[in-house]
């Protein structure tokens, strides 16, 4: 028996989301992610004084608004040839490190965990407590991780003025120098905000989680802990949600928190089953549009990328390209699938229980995307704190810097979800040419023109549904383990 079944929008996302699912004999067959709200922010940089682009971008999201100044910045600086002194370096890694973390607090505690306290798991073993942990808007956790987490964006306050769409990050550092008084405050805020860590999210100090190494020694740390981590460890367990949501086996990272050479996280391509990390090279990425409501033929460089939409395109059936389904390109790294995120941080930087818990798998899954997220918070607060006592005040933030008339450039970060890069081309001392190629553009893509389906549609075939199900609870969890940003996907 087969069905077509159009799941969304989905809560707890930011921006819009449906997913089209064919189920054959109660699994998923075939899926099409689509991307219905078309934004236009590449459009409306064209023409504009390159500066422009700092208070532009940072406004196509309230979740990762730094991100996308960030890079931003990189490239107006990767266009101009300009490097920061140290401390407007250190400053720019805290700044979205802090929004990073904060992202991933936010995934586990307020968008993922929700889902396990439904009805529909009453009688497992685990929904009582998860239940009263997790409920949404009212569970436990919710009470005692709102003030947690705007504690912690003190930090931001104090090293970027505000978060978020903050104007501190410059292409030469940041605009906002630190007193000796602030850094003893910034050290205070992450001293408190390890504390929380360390408590209810983990029972256990930073150090000792980041050491994990295989997953035997995951669950047997959280069979001997009472924590929110190892109360998703058992839900994990029971549900087996490493045998649920398998994309692809290339993962990609732009590397985080520093320039190649000394990144905290690598700069690379792993595949999975080959040892050696291949180096990223940003010539290698092209979108592709064949199954997107916009003009254009051959797959472009991002560098050389237009976003022409199609006359009468969108939701309605567009007579012109009946083959598309979405707003969303479909970014490709030398015409394959990548997927990218914490998961892919983790293990392009070579940690071995990411390595493992893919190996374990045979590839990405649910379980892996949270514990990579949760792993990453444990190894990014102690650097954090390294790079504030590296902070010396007096010294400058910012370098001075010229704007050239004729340039071009590539600025490469991570925002919490994976893989971001702005592509900018300034001719004449305006923008002629910017491009965004966001990390939920990369793992929600559309099918190309090969027909290969993006990372999250090949994920999802395979899922159970149930006969009498609109909104599988399988297809949520591993949609959610994404930690889509819409709004950050088409522009």
């Amino acid at each position: 028996m087969s069905r077509r079944l159009t799941v969304g929008p989905f809560n707890r996302v930011e921006g819009d989301l449906e997913v089209t699912l064919d189920v054959e004999d109660g699994r998923v067959a075939a899926a099409r992610v689509n991307s219905p709200l078309y934004r236009g922010f590449e459009q409306m940089l064209v023409g504009k004084h390159p500066l422009d682009a700092l208070v532009v971008v940072p406004r196509i999201c309230g979740i990762c608004s730094v991100a996308q100044s960030a890079a931003a910045a990189a490239a107006l600086a990767d266009a101009s040839g300009l490097a920061m002194p140290d401390n407007g370096r250190l400053a720019h890694k805290l700044i979205l490190a802090g929004e990073n973390l904060a992202d991933h607090l936010t995934h586990f505690y307020l968008f993922f965990m929700p889902d396990f306290a439904r009805a529909q798991y009453a009688g497992r073993p685990w929904h009582a407590a998860v239940e009263r942990r997790f409920r949404a808007t009212t569970g436990e956790a919710v009470r005692e991780l709102l003030p947690a987490r705007a504690d912690f964006l003190r930090l931001i306050g104090y090293l970027a003025g505000k978060w978020p769409h903050s104007l501190a990050l410059q292409p030469g550092g940041t605009t906002r120098a630190v007193t000796p008084t602030e850094k003893v405050r910034l050290l205070a805020v992450l001293r408190d905000f390890r504390a929380f860590l360390e408590g209810p999210l983990f029972g256990d100090a930073l150090e000792n989680v980041a050491a994990l190494a295989t997953p035997d020694a995951l669950r047997a740390w959280g069979t001997a802990r009472s924590s929110d981590f190892a109360a998703f460890l058992a839900v994990a367990a029971d549900l087996r949600l490493d045998m649920l949501g398998r994309a692809g086996d290339l993962f990609l990272s732009h590397g985080a928190y520093g320039r190649s050479a000394d990144c905290l996280f690598a700069r690379g391509v792993w595949e999975q089953g080959i040892a050696q990390l291949a180096p990223f090279d940003a010539a290698l990425v092209a979108e592709d549009v064949s199954h997107a409501w916009l003009a254009g033929g051959a797959p472009l460089p991002p560098l050389h990328g237009e976003t022409q939409p199609l006359a009468g395109g969108g939701l309605n059936d567009c007579a012109e390209k009946p083959a598309a389904y979405s707003w969303c390109k479909a970014p490709r790294y030398e015409g394959r699938v990548a997927e990218t995120g914490a998961l892919a941080r983790q293990a392009v930087d070579g940690h071995p229980l990411a390595r493992a818990l893919l190996a374990e798998a045979g590839g990405g899954n649910v379980e892996a995307r949270v514990v990579a997220r949760l792993l990453e918070v444990a190894r990014l607060l102690p650097a954090m704190e390294e790079w504030v006592r590296a902070l010396a005040p007096g010294a400058p933030f910012c370098a001075q810097w010229t704007l050239p008339d004729e340039a071009q450039g590539v600025g490469l970060v991570e925002a919490a979800r994976g893989a971001l890069g702005h592509w900018l081309r300034i001719e004449r001392g305006r923008i002629a040419g910017y491009q965004i190629v966001a990390p939920t553009t990369w793992n929600f893509s559309p099918r190309d023109a090969a027909g290969t389906p993006g990372a999250l549609e090949q994920a999802l075939v395979g899922l159970p549904v149930g006969a009498d199900e609109k909104t599988p609870l399988a297809v949520q969890h591993v949609v959610r383990s994404f930690d889509p940003c819409m709004v950050c996907t088409v522009h």
